[in-house]
């Protein structure tokens, strides 16, 4: 049995996909035969995160606790190295197979209010291969009694085919940066000054970010574009929920040298104590967050 279960492949024309069972993580992406996300043995674990679903909370909840409705809570502290409770509870859990085609799947899992959260949360992703890429749905169903709270992102980490992703341009559709402290908790919001500014691009050897920026993306919904030298590029895009985008640069990924991570998120870091964006789904509502892939 590999770590990540079933290795669930998708095919629409030129474009390949391998979605993993544990986690529901997007494990490859290809676009005759380039890779435009980052891959991983199906014998290992996804590493630094790669392709993993963050539900109920993407990033950071500072000291692994926080207040709902007059009252405290506290989660196990995924991160131990600074005390936090990170990326939600599902990206190590199986999930199981609801409706599968050729060039898509859905898949399902539950948010268990056991776990610390104050109500229970159905969650199904639903991939869909395209000609071009890849489309994604998360869709979050509050099947308990009373209000509940909740925030999706995700963790992919693109590249354009076999060009390194420390040759190529970040191009990211944000405006606003986060500070943090030496904690990585926010501190404030505000305008990118102009060496943060990446909305003209900046070449990722030149970058060391593991920063959140508030999403301004155009008409298209694009947040991110990463640029291989000789044109071709990589689009990351997100439906009008995900506000925030999380950049991350690590200098090795798995051995395979520098990687950058372009996260869409629908609500900053530590939003369960700040409440920024943090989504509240009334007994009985689904809400539905949209992203894709798409190879240029």
């Amino acid at each position: 049995m590999h770590p990540t279960g079933e290795q669930i492949d998708l095919v629409a024309g030129p474009t390949r996909v391998v979605v993993t069972e544990v986690g529901a993580g997007l494990r490859a992406l290809s676009v005759d035969g380039q890779d435009r996300v980052e891959t991983y043995d199906a014998d290992a674990s996804p590493p630094m995160g790669a392709g993993c679903v963050l539900v109920p909370w993407p990033n950071r909840i500072a000291g692994a606790a926080y207040t709902w409705a007059g009252r405290e809570y506290h989660l196990e502290a995924t991160e131990p190295a600074r005390g936090h409770a990170i990326h939600g509870f599902l990206r190590r859990r199986p999930w199981r197979i609801v409706a599968r085609t050729d060039d898509a799947v859905t898949l399902a899992a539950e948010v268990d209010a056991g776990w610390g959260w104050p109500g229970p949360l159905h969650v199904a992703t639903t991939y869909s291969a395209t000609p071009t890429g890849l489309a994604v749905a998360h869709a979050l169903t509050n099947t308990g009694d009373a209000a509940v709270p909740a925030g999706v992102g995700t963790h992919p980490y693109l590249r354009v085919g076999d060009v390194a992703p420390a040759d190529c341009t970040l191009t990211l559709a944000a405006d606003r940066i986060v500070d943090t402290d030496e904690r990585m908790i926010p501190t404030a919001v505000r305008p990118v000054s102009p060496d943060e500014d990446l909305r003209g691009g900046r070449r990722v050897a030149d970058l060391a970010l593991d920063t959140c920026f508030g999403a301004a993306p155009g008409e298209d919904g694009v947040l991110g574009v990463l640029t291989a030298p000789d044109g071709r590029a990589t689009a990351l895009w997100a439906g009008p929920d995900v506000r925030w985008v999380q950049a991350f640069t690590p200098d090795d990924l798995a051995g395979r040298g520098k990687a950058v991570a372009v996260e869409p998120m629908t609500c900053p870091p530590d939003a369960a104590n700040s409440g920024t964006d943090l989504r509240v789904l009334e007994a009985g509502e689904t809400w539905t967050v949209r992203w894709g892939v798409e190879a240029r």
